[in-house]
């Protein structure tokens, strides 16, 4: 017998009784595999090419406090006036709709209409989308979000002439997100108030 140059590889020289332990050990290990077997796996159809979305985590709807809106109050300060809450694009994530204007003692301060999201880690909400500018001297009454929509009823004016206090036109609107941008619907005839 000769002795292996590697003492490591002693055990490379093989016998039949080497054969019949391994083949043993392996019958050993087949049986016991049969008795462990992964149970039936089971997963829902998708129907008509319809491919679910992932629902993510559950969040809070994004909080008003401490948001720079895109409003200039001058020396007065920004209040938020209405604000509801929805899943307007359909990602599962809920995004907060603020109606705000500026802290105006008298007349009647125009609105603007905000829409606000927080992206999962941020640590702040951001304005993603304006649906009413302050600058168009509207104010925003009946405001909801259902249904993936937003819709208010908006008082205006006819003319530059007519004073703030005062809006004289009463228009219905419903914003929806299309994929890019929120749209918004063609509205009713307006009306005077």
């Amino acid at each position: 017998m000769q002795q292996s140059v590697v003492p490591e590889l002693a055990h490379t020289d093989s016998r039949p009784m080497h054969w019949l332990a391994t083949a043993t050990a392996l019958t050993g290990v087949v049986a016991l595999s049969s008795l462990f077997q992964p149970g039936a796996a089971k997963a829902a159809q998708s129907s008509a090419g319809t491919e679910p979305k992932p629902t993510p985590a559950a969040t809070a709807p994004p909080s008003t406090a401490g948001v720079d809106f895109p409003l200039d109050c001058g020396p007065v300060k920004e209040v938020v006036v209405k604000k509801a809450t929805g899943d307007l694009d359909g990602d599962g994530r809920p995004e907060t709709v603020a109606v705000v204007h500026c802290d105006s003692a008298m007349g009647t301060p125009p609105d603007g209409v905000y829409v606000l999201t927080q992206a999962a880690g941020a640590t702040r909400p951001r304005v993603v989308a304006t649906l009413v500018d302050p600058k168009d001297r509207i104010t925003v009454t009946d405001f909801t979000v259902a249904a993936r929509r937003v819709t208010a009823n908006l008082l205006g004016y006819s003319s530059d002439n007519v004073p703030s206090c005062c809006p004289d036109v009463k228009t219905a609107a419903t914003w929806q997100w299309n994929g890019r941008m929120f749209a918004r619907s063609a509205p009713a005839a307006s009306s005077s108030v």
